[in-house]
């Protein structure tokens, strides 16, 4: 699908036009410069490579740099592929977010979730906890009870919800309506949440 790299800003509200105030993610969609062009031919498919935010040439590599100088655009620190593009792009193009996106359309967002650390299997897969917190139990009630028989198999399967490391994970989030776009400031305003801090670069899909 074709898309836009853009930059987490952070949320905020805005009012609809019957009065309700609606929760949204402010993103900074682009501009976006177009680094190459995959062809069926050479690369056994057709997908438009786009780059996102500057870097100096001393923060790049040398391969990166014949990359980018074959394209003749200055060195990109994010880079992405998006396919089905309508309109046809040459090396160099710039992608501006009203290119892509208008209002009360939807967009798919993909980004990385904030890493919660070490976690247990209340917060992680949503336990209910073995039992009561009574009955003299002693700091049993956030324990995730049994994991496997003791005699037949012998092991824990694969795949069991145990504690572990969460979040810093790739999320997508479908269908989110877009409420407002700001050309001038590549602004883009979606109606809801999206996965990752403030910052975190994201993908978004039309």
């Amino acid at each position: 699908m074709p898309g836009l790299l853009g930059k987490k800003i952070g949320m905020t509200s805005v009012f609809s036009a019957d009065g309700k105030n609606v929760p949204c993610t402010v993103i900074e969609a682009g501009p976006c410069v177009v680094t190459q062009l995959k062809t069926v031919e050479k690369d056994g498919y057709e997908a438009v490579q786009v780059g996102f935010q500057e870097k100096k040439e001393k923060h790049t590599t040398q391969p990166e740099q014949g990359h980018f100088k074959k394209a003749g655009v200055a060195p990109q620190r994010h880079l992405a592929e998006f396919k089905a593009f309508e309109q046809k792009f040459n090396l160099g193009d710039v992608i501006h977010v009203n290119d892509l996106f208008e209002e009360n359309s939807f967009v798919d967002v993909i980004g990385t979730s904030k890493g919660k650390g070490f976690q247990g299997v209340v917060k992680r897969h949503g336990f209910g906890g073995v039992g009561e917190s009574t009955h003299g139990q002693h700091n049993r009630l956030r324990a995730p009870g049994s994991v496997g028989a003791s005699s037949y198999p012998s092991k824990v399967f694969k795949g069991m919800r145990m504690a572990g490391r969460m979040g810093g994970d790739r999320v997508t989030v479908q269908n989110l309506v877009v409420l407002k776009v700001i050309p001038e400031n590549n602004l883009l305003l979606l109606k809801g949440s999206v996965p990752g801090c403030k910052g975190s670069i994201v993908l978004i899909e039309k």
